[in-house]
C-alpha cells in the first residue's frame, strides 16, 4: 500500500462506494498482483476518549502545525492530550492554555507577531527569485532576530562576550507566551500537557508534565532552547536545553502513558525520506531532516515488541492455577498486560524546491502564511468526507474515525 498515491488511499478508506473505481485505478497503475484492498477498512469507528496531539519541533515550520490544528478545530475534533517539543511546545501551550473558541485566534496572533518584521510583496512559490527572497528573510532573522521571539545580544556575540552561552536573548518570548497563555487554565489539566527538555549537565531528556508539575513560560522556553543560538533556561536550580537534542518527537512519551484506546495525531515538520544531496547546501538540509524527523516507524516497531511481550504475559497468566490468581502480583501483571488500540494519523511537511536548509528560521509573512495554509489543507484531506484517516500502530492496518457526530 505504500506506493499508492495519498488521494487514492483516502478514497479507499473514506468512501467504500468508490471501491470498484479504486480497483480500476490500481490496475492502471500496474500494481503487483500481491496488493489487496479490503473493503472492511472503510468501516469508520467513533473517536476514542483519548485524542492526543503530538507536535515535534521545526522553528518557522511550526505554522504548519497551527494550520493543521485550525482544521481539527473546525471539524469539532477535541484534543485532550498534547505533547510538544521546541516550537511544538509553543503551539501546544497556546492550545492548552486557552478555551476552545480562542485557540485558533491566539495561534494566529503568535504567528502574525513572529512574522511581522519581514512582510513583503508576495512572490510566486517557484524559481530563483522566491529562493533568493527566502534566503534573504532567513539572513534578516539571523542578523536582527524575530519579533516576540528572540533578539541578538547587545553588544553582539563575539570573543570575550559569550558569558550568556548563546547568540540570542529569548526574553521577548516570555512576554509573548505570558500574553497569549492562561497558565492557570493550562495547569488545570483540562488538557493533559507536557513538553520535553534536556538537562544540560546530565544530558537526560525529561518531560515536564501537568500531571506532576506546574508549568509556566520557562518550561516552554526550555523545550525550545536550541544551542548555541538560544540560551539554556534555569528551572529549580537546573539548566535545560531544547528536547530535540535527544528526541525531536514526544510520540514515545505519549505512548508510554497508554491507559485506554487512543488516537494520536502527529504533525511532523521534517520528512525522514528524501533524495541524495547534489550540493553542500542540500546535504545540510537533508542532514537536518534526518536528525529532526520523528522516526515513527522505529517507534511503531518498539510498540509491536511491547505488544508481543504483553501477549506472552497474558498467555502465561492464563496457565496459572486458580489459587495463584488471587496474588497481588497476578493482578498487577494482568493490569500491565492489557492491550489498548493505538492508531496514528500522521502529517509530514514536505519541503518545496525553493526551500533551503534555513527554512526553520525563515519567518517571512509569506512563508508563515504558506505553512499555515498547507497544514490546514493537509489536515482537511485527512478528514475527507468527515472521516479522519489513521492506521493501527501495531498492525499497520488502515482505519478511519467517524467525525459525523461531532459539532461543526
Amino acid at each position: 500500500m505504500q506506493s499508492l498515491d495519498h488521494e487514492l488511499q483516502l478514497e479507499i478508506v473514506c468512501n467504500p462506494g468508490h471501491f470498484v473505481a479504486a480497483q480500476q485505478k490500481l490496475v492502471r497503475c500496474s500494481m503487483p498482483d500481491t496488493v489487496s484492498i479490503r473493503p472492511a477498512s472503510a468501516e469508520a469507528r467513533p473517536l476514542p476518549k483519548r485524542v492526543s496531539l503530538v507536535l515535534p519541533g521545526g522553528g518557522a515550520l511550526g505554522a504548519y502545525q497551527a494550520g493543521a490544528y485550525e482544521a481539527l478545530a473546525a471539524a469539532g475534533v477535541r484534543v485532550n492530550c498534547i505533547a510538544g517539543v521546541s516550537i511544538g511546545a509553543v503551539n501546544g501551550a497556546i492550545i492548552a492554555g486557552n478555551v476552545e473558541q480562542d485557540r485558533v485566534s491566539k495561534l494566529r496572533r503568535f504567528w502574525e507577531k513572529v512574522s511581522s518584521a519581514t512582510s513583503s510583496v508576495p512572490l510566486a512559490n517557484v524559481g530563483t527569485l522566491r529562493e533568493a527572497a527566502h534566503l534573504a528573510s532567513a539572513a534578516y532573522a539571523t542578523a536582527f532576530g524575530v519579533p516576540g521571539f528572540f533578539r541578538p545580544r547587545t553588544p553582539p556575540f563575539g570573543p570575550g562576550n559569550d558569558s550568556e552561552a548563546s547568540w540570542y536573548d529569548t526574553s521577548p518570548l516570555k512576554g509573548t507566551l505570558d500574553e497569549l497563555i492562561d497558565w492557570d487554565l493550562l495547569n488545570s489539566r483540562h488538557v493533559h500537557f507536557s513538553v520535553g527538555a534536556v538537562n544540560v549537565e546530565t544530558g537526560e531528556l525529561r518531560y515536564f508534565d501537568t500531571a506532576t508539575d506546574r508549568l509556566d513560560a520557562r518550561h516552554v522556553m526550555a523545550s525550545g532552547a536550541l544551542p548555541p543560538g538560544l540560551p539554556p533556561v534555569e528551572i529549580d536550580g537546573q539548566w535545560w536545553w531544547d528536547g530535540a537534542l535527544v528526541s525531536n518527537t514526544p510520540l514515545m512519551h505519549v505512548l508510554m502513558d497508554e491507559q485506554e484506546n487512543m488516537l494520536v495525531i502527529e504533525v511532523d515538520l521534517f520528512s525522514p525520506t528524501g533524495e541524495p544531496p547534489q550540493s553542500v547546501a542540500e546535504a545540510v538540509s537533508r542532514e537536518k531532516e534526518i536528525r529532526f524527523s520523528s522516526q515513527t516507524a522505529d517507534v511503531a516497531e518498539r510498540l509491536r515488541n511491547i505488544e508481543k511481550k504483553r501477549r506472552l504475559v497474558r498467555r502465561a497468566l492464563s496457565k496459572l492455577p486458580p489459587e495463584l490468581r488471587k496474588d497481588a502480583d497476578f493482578a498487577e501483571l494482568k493490569r500491565l498486560a492489557v492491550d489498548h488500540k493505538v492508531s496514528i494519523s500522521q502529517l509530514v511537511y514536505r519541503r518545496r524546491d525553493w526551500e533551503s536548509w534555513a527554512r526553520d528560521f525563515e519567518f517571512s509573512r509569506q512563508s508563515v502564511e504558506g505553512y499555515w495554509r498547507s497544514g490546514r489543507e493537509a489536515m482537511a484531506r485527512k478528514m475527507r468526507r468527515r472521516r479522519l484517516v489513521a492506521r493501527d500502530l501495531v498492525t499497520g492496518e488502515p482505519t478511519a474515525f467517524d467525525l459525523t457526530a461531532l459539532k461543526d
